[in-house]
């Protein structure tokens, strides 16, 4: 939504016909073509360049042109060439990666501010964290509270905060989103519109599934799952600070804000919908399943906790824990161990838990299928299942949790797609 002067006239636009929207927290200009690069890309090409060489010129040239062009086309009276040499300075000069990144939203902010005549609040000084870069979201959330409680409407850069000693740190990418949750939480608003370039959820990938049907609302609960398993319009860490206050989240479309969009409620706020089974069905790709078999497993004590020390002590999670009287598997990203750390997994299981037989399986995709309808619905898992043997697609693993939330399954790479079409065949 930002990416060029035209979409930053669009944004504001949107901003400036409601009175209401007091605070508004800008990523940095993205493409505005295929063949274009993300300006964040960009400033992590200059830092490395520096890093390097010593100097980051030819890199920062582009990221200069971009914003002197949508200061030009914007008409602003904004000095944004101070800026952009103070920037480039420091990056020559050794700044981390950190700091080259978070200048995205840091001049888009200045910028927007500018285009909308709305105070400008940087957001090193008001979110913030622990020496660890772990977020510290109680203190964050005293400052801005405080902080933007001195302005009527303000502009705040997402994506970045600061270490205690004052040293800029990131979110990960697309943290833009955990921090306008931060700021929603620490307004109290009444709600939180996340303007982006899709009008809301659909219920699965449209890359896989043409024209999918759209998500009209759903609760924080089943947004978790299927920001977890791969729907990517909000990062998945973005609904903690609005779920802690109850803010509801509005996903809306900058290029059509006619549309409704998709409303994220809370959980005590949603109302069974007979027509609607499930809510949406996402997955991920390149997990790998280790398999554990020994007898009389179910009556050692402490056995499963012995099988997460050693993924503990090599510093992997674990995704699904599936488990029968005498097997037992563990499901993990495939793409978080190499051969070498995955050989020495197994070494350690065979000497911790001495199993009868222990088999590592590779390329399995997950696919969760999510819903609060599917609780109240007799013969959903059937219908799942009956549409995956239609299909002719093997499937792994079975997983359900105790909320009966989601139904996961996990099957080979290969029919990742033909899952998700069958699954939506089957509820769509």
């Amino acid at each position: 939504s930002m990416a060029d002067a035209a979409a930053i006239n669009k944004a504001a636009d949107i901003i400036l016909s409601d009175r209401d929207r007091k605070y508004a927290v800008v990523s940095a200009p993205g493409k505005r073509n295929g063949r274009d690069e993300k300006v964040t890309d960009l400033l992590y090409a200059a830092q490395k360049a520096a890093a390097d060489t010593g100097d980051c010129g030819s890199v920062f040239c582009k990221i200069e042109e971009r914003f002197t062009g949508i200061c030009a086309d914007l008409e602003l009276k904004l000095d944004i060439t101070a800026e952009l040499a103070k920037i480039k300075s420091d990056i020559n000069g050794g700044a981390d990666a950190h700091y080259a990144a978070s200048r995205g939203e840091y001049l888009s902010a200045k910028i927007f501010a500018a285009r909308l005549g709305f105070d400008f609040i940087d957001a090193d000084k008001i979110v913030k964290f622990y020496a660890d870069g772990t977020f510290d979201a109680e203190h964050t959330n005293d400052l801005a509270a405080r902080e933007l409680a001195r302005h009527k409407y303000a502009v705040i850069p997402g994506f970045y905060g600061s270490l205690p000693s004052g040293v800029i740190r990131t979110f990960s990418r697309g943290g833009s989103d955990i921090s306008g949750a931060i700021i929603a939480r620490a307004a109290r608003a009444a709600l939180y519109e996340n303007w982006t370039d899709v009008s809301g959820f659909m219920v699965c990938d449209p890359k896989i599934v043409a024209n999918p049907q759209k998500i009209d609302s759903l609760t924080y609960k089943e947004l978790r799952e299927l920001s977890y398993m791969g729907a990517a319009v909000l990062h998945p860490e973005s609904i903690f600070p609005v779920r802690k206050a109850e803010i509801p989240i509005n996903i809306r479309n900058t290029f059509s804000p006619a549309d409704a969009g998709t409303m994220i409620i809370p959980s005590k706020e949603y109302e069974h919908d007979e027509k609607r089974t499930i809510t949406g069905i996402a997955g991920l790709k390149d997990f790998l399943s280790i398999n554990i078999e020994k007898s009389m497993m179910n009556s050692e004590v402490g056995f499963a906790r012995k099988v997460l020390s050693v993924l503990e002590h090599f510093n992997v999670s674990f995704e699904h824990m599936p488990s029968g009287i005498d097997t037992m598997s563990v499901i993990i990203d495939g793409s978080s161990v190499g051969e070498r750390m995955l050989a020495g997994i197994i070494e350690r299981l065979k000497a911790v838990v001495s199993p009868d037989n222990i088999e590592v399986v590779a390329n399995l995709a997950l696919s969760a299928t999510v819903g609060h309808g599917m609780s109240r619905k007799k013969g959903t898992a059937a219908r799942l299942f009956e549409a995956l043997g239609a299909a002719d697609i093997n499937v792994r693993m079975i997983d359900q949790g105790s909320s009966e939330l989601n139904i996961i399954v996990a099957v080979d790479n290969s029919d990742f797609e033909k899952t998700i079409k069958a699954i939506y065949g089957a509820f769509c």
